[in-house]
């Protein structure tokens, strides 16, 4: 049986009246003082160089909300992790103004020319850019002149703000989150009563933050702690599950660590369920991730029969709990201002004077998607016996149901090897996809509601949602048809970005025969390194993607360098084996149809 979730508990964490001002203004200045202009440059190059990049603007635009939202979200996460990534930014944005003193500005969205900059290792960085520009289109050097005017004076700007705040920050030596967090440790949060298996799991979206954790629990005489990041999580896993994983047989259980700090790398994929307390130290905005932490100890095996939730919210010094309150509201409110839509956990209408942020149920915020694959879940682990008769139904089911809303429409899954949809048909043989939330909350029924007789058209709306579903694969099967079922991944991704450029409307006849030669080398393994810089082309555009008539250039740069031309007028083909729509039978899996 699954343990009962119990309402998150709140640890307000209270900033003496000088480091409260510094923290609203530092909010201040991060969302309305600095202008991100080290993120900004492709959006203020000049024609025709700004013309190469797809989308320069937008993505200039993403990319500067990108930084502002990672250093709200430091500031939230801890002091220690902020006060770094400030100071890098204002590294960064340094590095950036040293280049337009020297002439030379180096827009390499896949190379960190920042960290080059800084550590005097400019002529290693032209190297490397000579090497790239041989496959990465993105690459670019500029002048000062390529660049709009007020471009520089933003960059200087931003430097001046970054380097003050900087400065301030550095002069910070409380941690009043950190304290609180402490006492919490002390007298709560290992309690047995609250957490009676003594495990402890502490989640930070954060590197900086969990190591300055692991430092300081350990400074505290805290040894039975260990921290995972990405870097670690494939050399500690097996300790971690010997520590923390009560499906672990109990021989090969042991108690070498009750506390697991960790990034968001173990918030999905392990389960923690030897702990039933979870700490979120920064604010855990997005839904999802917040039900994916809580998962890893809400799991069946558990011993403990109620999972607790800790998170942090800042505050001011006062003198009673209502302005405490008050102050940590008007906080999260600023940082829902800063942050967006990427903030939003909680719903749009809420209004904060209520204090509705504290009293939500955890059911009742969480993702829609997650909460009906946990109930299946629960009840496949309640209900095995009848799960498996569900499972093991014939293909086709079929129901009738009632229901005014959906009267002659009919609900249908349809999957096969390569594609699955959830298709709707209605009365006028109008067709639409559904998402997995939408179906299921039409499919989901109670165990006495009656059946009913399909209406007449239910089989005609079947094959309609099947014809609908064929076209669909057929479109996205086009793509691989070409490819050789033999290739190797490397050498399919080559083929079908290849393929991509056949498309093109303004590719002339000569670049599509080079194109075309191009394949039949690739299936060939006539050159090793030509697929190679084909798919370091794709890789290139992950980024900062360009305007198609760039990477055609580039592509046809790339090819010039093999002697295609005799591959082509050899025409010698491999062996292919083409896997068509028609071999990948569609299968229906359920169907229901409505009555008023």
């Amino acid at each position: 049986v699954f343990p009962r979730v119990d309402k998150p508990h709140k640890i307000l964490y209270r900033l003496e009246p000088k480091l409260e001002n510094l923290y609203d203004h530092t909010i201040e200045i991060l969302q309305n003082g600095l202008i991100y202009n080290r993120y900004r440059a492709i959006g203020h190059l000049k024609p025709p160089k700004k013309h190469k990049y797809l989308h320069a603007d937008r993505i200039s635009a993403q990319l500067a909300n990108i930084m502002k939202t990672l250093l709200v979200k430091r500031l939230d996460s801890s002091f220690h992790a902020f006060t770094n990534s400030l100071l890098r930014f204002r590294d960064a944005t340094g590095a950036m103004l040293t280049m337009f003193e020297k002439g030379a500005i180096y827009i390499a969205p896949n190379l960190n020319v920042s960290d080059y900059i800084l550590e005097g290792r400019e002529d290693e960085l032209v190297a490397k850019i000579v090497e790239m520009k041989e496959t990465d289109p993105t690459i670019e050097i500029c002048s000062p002149d390529d660049f709009e005017e007020g471009f520089l004076a933003g960059l200087q700007s931003d430097y001046t703000l970054l380097n003050d705040l900087g400065k301030e920050w550095t002069r910070i030596k409380e941690d009043p989150k950190l304290d609180e967090f402490l006492t919490y440790l002390r007298t709560e949060l290992l309690e047995r009563r609250t957490n009676p298996g003594g495990k402890l799991v502490i989640f930070s979206e954060a590197k900086d933050t969990t190591d300055y954790l692991k430092r300081k629990l350990v400074a505290e005489g805290y040894d039975k702690v260990m921290n995972i990041d990405s870097t670690t999580r494939k050399e500690r896993m097996p300790v971690v599950r010997a520590n923390f994983d009560a499906n672990v047989p109990l021989d090969q259980q042991v108690n070498d660590y009750d506390i697991v700090i960790s990034t968001e790398v173990l918030a999905e994929g392990v389960n923690l369920h030897r702990s039933n307390v979870i700490v979120n130290y920064d604010t855990p905005w997005n839904v999802t991730r917040l039900m994916q932490r809580i998962g890893r100890v809400n799991r069946i095996g558990t011993t403990a029969p109620r999972i607790f939730i800790y998170n942090f919210y800042p505050t001011a010094k006062v003198d009673n709990d209502i302005e405490l309150h008050k102050k940590a509201v008007m906080k999260l409110q600023a940082f829902h201002s800063a942050l967006g839509e990427d903030s939003q956990i909680y719903s749009e209408d809420e209004e904060f004077e209520s204090f509705g942020l504290f009293e939500k149920d955890i059911e009742e915020e969480r993702d829609e998607r997650l909460g009906f694959l946990m109930e299946l879940r629960k009840f496949k682990s309640e209900s095995p016996e009848k799960f498996r008769r569900i499972r093991n139904l014939p293909l086709r089911a079929r129901a009738g149901r009632r229901n005014i809303e959906l009267e002659r429409c009919t609900v249908t899954f349809i999957r096969n090897q390569r594609r699955d949809a959830f298709c709707h048909v209605g009365p006028e043989k109008e067709i639409e996809e559904l998402s997995f939330v939408e179906a299921a909350h039409i499919f989901k029924a109670t165990a006495k509601e009656d059946g009913h007789p399909l209406h007449e058209r239910h089989h005609d709306h079947i094959n309609l949602a099947l014809d609908d579903f064929a076209d669909k694969l057929q479109a996205e099967a086009v793509q691989y048809r070409v490819v050789d079922a033999t290739q190797g991944p490397n050498e399919k991704k080559a083929l079908a970005y290849l393929d991509g450029f056949l498309k093109l409307p303004f590719v002339s006849d000569t670049e599509k025969k080079r194109i075309h030669a191009a394949k039949h080398a690739i299936k060939l393994a006539k050159f090793a390194q030509l697929q190679r810089g084909i798919n370091n082309l794709a890789k290139s555009q992950k980024k900062t993607p360009v305007t198609p008539a760039v990477l055609v250039e580039k592509l046809m740069e790339i090819l010039n360098r093999y002697p295609l031309d005799k591959e082509f007028e050899n025409g010698a083909h491999p062996v292919v084996t083409v896997r068509t729509a028609g071999e990948l039978h569609p299968e229906i899996i359920s169907s229901e149809s409505f009555i008023s």
